[in-house]
């Protein structure tokens, strides 16, 4: 799941996609077992859990436009390639995530799940969790394909139905790290993780997310507006989704207070000839300042820290 523009999400054109419903939502009831053995049919669903504000808001959002996103950007997700973020810069250049092979891992606001779909096939054991049934429903059409199976989760990142030290590795790119509360999501992720596991999420930068928009194109201007040291959550118009960044400094004691420990943070720089569907930052704005960026953390041995909040 990757964002459309920064404030605002899902103005797109209509394209054909997996008619509503037509994949079984199956109870938490009856799918515990299949889950873990990496075998499951369908969506397991949760859906039944309580939401936070801002986590039914997403919901509604992202069911209702998904149809539009995906078919936006269908050129650039569905190759299945493991490309991070707006300018596809490849997993293979940058090697955030290292040997996926045999590994659990848990994609963290899967959306469609194309990166899970590349992850299977570099033999990789994913398990893929979206807010949105109908992200979801796009998954398994893709999944169908692809000829690729494994677990879908309805459910929302804030608080994932799953046990303790379930992962290797949890990862997103422009998905719950970007689409859910991270006071809530780091702790929850630090939790899924197993003991020496990986953190690893691409977002929208703080400096796009503090400059001033052109109000005609709506692409980032070089002046700063937005206050650095208020960065939290941002309200997109017209009931579109809610996003959220933290300054620097608060994402690194958040980590630490959750037992992870920083590895690397990579601003993202696209090369000279990138191309890309979104619109976030023009390619001569994003060569110059960095329009993404991608934390890599790592669980300590030791296990999670006391709380989920530095202040």
């Amino acid at each position: 799941m990757r964002p459309c523009s920064l404030t605002e999400v899902g103005e797109h054109a209509s394209a054909p996609a997996p008619a509503l419903g037509t994949t079984p939502l199956l109870p938490l009831h009856q799918t515990p077992l299949a889950l873990m053995s990496r075998r499951a049919s369908g969506i397991l669903s949760f859906s039944g859990m309580s939401l936070s504000h801002d986590a039914q808001r997403n919901r509604n959002a992202w069911d209702r436009f998904s149809d539009e996103y995906q078919a936006e950007h269908a050129s650039q997700l569905n190759d299945y390639a493991c490309v991070w973020g707006i300018w596809n810069v490849p997993e293979d250049e940058l090697n955030v995530l290292g040997e996926v092979a045999g590994k659990d891992i848990l994609e963290f606001g899967c959306g469609a799940a194309q990166w899970s779909i590349g992850l299977a096939r570099r033999g990789a054991h994913p398990v893929g969790v979206d807010n949105s049934a109908r992200q979801l429903e796009h998954a398994r059409h893709l999944m169908k394909g692809a000829n690729v199976d494994f677990p879908l989760l309805h459910a929302n990142a804030e608080s994932v139905p799953l046990p303790d030290a379930s992962f290797d590795i949890v990862f997103c790119d422009h998905g719950a790290m970007s689409f859910a509360d991270p006071y809530k999501t780091v702790p929850e992720a630090a939790r899924l993780l197993r003991g020496g596991g990986l953190l690893a999420f691409n977002m929208t930068s703080p400096l796009r997310m503090l400059v001033a928009e052109n109000p005609r194109t709506e692409q980032p201007t070089t002046e700063l507006e937005r206050t650095y040291f208020n960065l939290h959550r941002f309200v997109a118009e017209d009931e579109g989704a809610v996003t959220f960044q933290l300054p620097y400094g608060e994402w690194i004691r958040l980590f630490r207070l959750n037992g992870l420990v920083v590895e690397d943070l990579i601003e993202v720089q696209p090369s000279e000839a990138a191309t890309s569907t979104y619109d976030v930052a023009p390619l001569e704005w994003a060569r110059r300042w960095p329009a993404e960026i991608l934390w890599k953390v790592r669980r300590s041995e030791r296990g999670v820290g006391a709380g989920a909040h530095p202040k």
